[in-house]
């Protein structure tokens, strides 16, 4: 649909705007507008969030700027999640800021920005505004978690991070020049039809394309791209690492999805074997490296590590023989994975902030242990939390990880179901640790637990949202199934 009505690119419009505004009142008010700044932040995602959600439904994609921007229902549908999961971040965060002098207003406007590049990384049709997208976030995430500049370990972080991201950045655009060499198009669609008609030499589309999934698993932290990971989450403060977590992950999966799917999937029989490897090595070294650690960030790296193999998982069960009959279901368990993931790791460590105080970071083992004793209800939220991302049921993790096995499974590949169970079983033993610390061990530290109203009733209504979604997964799988369904091209 070229001639779209404008109106669709107002929740985007709508963000960017804030972002503007933010940074005026930045400007203008300096260190006494910084409430404002953060209340522009939280109300405008979570207005643009709920608007993006009443796009969903619309079956038809939309087209603007020359065809380098697509509005449909799994745009929509990511967009939403990403803006109200940075939302959530923001508030979960509040507390945690202000006792470390980092409730500043250069910290949301970076968060704003990241957001603004995720949504264009969602939308892309075009390997310019898809790679425009991933530099306007990484770029913001990158000065975001440098932001405490008296901490060596945040700036070792943002070093490594940059580092790396500028690496893989540069096999990312390699990996997109020999596309556009030989196909002649930047446009995905062009470039889909051009590799369809089998008249492009292979090899040179294979040789761009390893460099397409080789920038694909930097940014998803798969192995053995993954280095960055445990350092950046453990390095960093806390609400950063859960700014780079969070939202950027789920961003991450769709972009992937948009360049591989919505661009080169007659090549699928290919990189499906490189996604293979990837998903294999991510899930052997992510859950049995988690066993070891001590510090609950660095943990919790790992477990990013796994988590990502099922995505990955999802992505590479869609084409079986040539024969594209499994996409919608696929692809739309790996979907339902990512936004699943989003909401566990957003209370995971909106625990871990809930937790830490004013110079003492919650972020050891010990640290969990009687929570049960000293917060009931936070325990079990994150009690919650572990069983979903270990999924176990009737958290829905369970469901989430039954779906990408169902798909895997049904791709003929059973060695990697069974592999992923086998290995899932080593990182349930991190998961359930945390566990039994929180019921069985003694408190260490019998202080109060200090926490504001919002991000307090929004935790519980986090953990309520993980045994409720395990219960009745249906509405959210239809949802996702529904948005891929209409957003698959036709051709392979």
């Amino acid at each position: 649909m070229q001639n779209a009505s404008m109106s669709l690119l107002l929740p985007d419009g709508l963000l960017m705007v804030a972002a503007v505004l933010a940074w005026l009142n930045e400007t203008f008010s300096g260190d006494a507008g910084k409430r404002l700044t953060y209340l522009i932040a939280v109300v405008s995602s979570i207005v643009s969030g709920v608007w993006f959600v009443t796009l969903v439904f619309d079956p038809q994609p939309a087209y603007f700027f020359s065809h380098m921007y697509v509005v449909d229902g799994f745009a929509s549908a990511m967009k939403a999640v990403v803006s109200l999961g940075f939302a959530i971040t923001l508030i979960y965060s509040h507390k945690y800021l202000e006792q470390r002098n980092l409730f500043r207003g250069d910290f949301f406007l970076l968060g704003m920005f990241a957001l603004l590049g995720q949504l264009v990384m969602i939308s892309g049709s075009n390997f310019l505004t898809l790679y425009l997208g991933l530099e306007l976030m990484s770029l913001s995430l990158y000065a975001a978690i440098a932001l405490r500049r008296d901490a060596s370990q945040s700036n070792e972080a943002a070093m490594k991070y940059y580092v790396l991201g500028a690496l893989a950045s540069g096999f990312l655009l390699y990996g997109m020049s020999m596309l556009y060499g030989a196909t002649g198009s930047l446009d995905l669609n062009e470039v889909l039809k051009a590799v369809a008609s089998g008249h492009i030499n292979k090899p040179v589309l294979l040789f761009g394309v390893i460099f397409i999934v080789a920038g694909i698993a930097f940014k998803m932290g798969a192995v053995p791209f993954h280095m960055w990971v445990p350092d950046v989450y453990h390095g960093a403060p806390t609400a950063m690492t859960l700014l780079v977590g969070g939202g950027p992950k789920v961003a991450a999966f769709a972009w992937g999805l948009r360049l591989l799917v919505m661009g080169v999937l007659p090549l699928a029989g290919d990189w499906q074997q490189m996604l293979t490897i990837l998903a294999a090595l991510s899930l052997i070294v992510g859950n049995i490296t988690g066993i070891v650690q001590r510090n609950v960030k660095r943990m919790l790296a790992y477990s990013a590590i796994s988590n990502m193999g099922f995505v990955l998982l999802g992505l590479l069960s869609g084409v079986v023989d040539g024969k594209a009959d499994g996409m919608a279901g696929a692809y739309s368990s790996a979907m339902f994975y990512s936004i699943i993931y989003l909401l566990t790791t957003l209370g995971s460590f909106g625990i871990v902030m809930l937790l830490a105080r004013r110079d003492f970071e919650a972020d050891t083992l010990d640290d969990f242990k009687g929570l049960n004793k000293r917060s009931p209800v936070f325990a079990f939220v994150m009690m919650a939390m572990m069983f979903s991302l270990a999924g176990i049921p009737p958290t829905v993790g369970f469901y989430a990880k039954l779906a990408v096995l169902q798909s895997t499974v049904n791709a003929g590949l059973t060695w990697l179901a069974v592999l992923a169970v086998i290995t899932s079983l080593f990182g349930a033993f991190y998961y359930l640790r945390i566990v039994k610390l929180m019921y069985f061990d003694a408190p260490q530290d019998a202080s109060p637990i200090e926490s504001d109203a919002s991000g307090r009733w929004l935790l519980v209504l986090n953990g309520i949202a993980v045994v409720a979604l395990g219960i009745i997964p249906g509405p959210l799988m239809t949802l996702c199934l529904n948005a891929v369904t209409h957003t698959l091209p036709v051709a392979l």
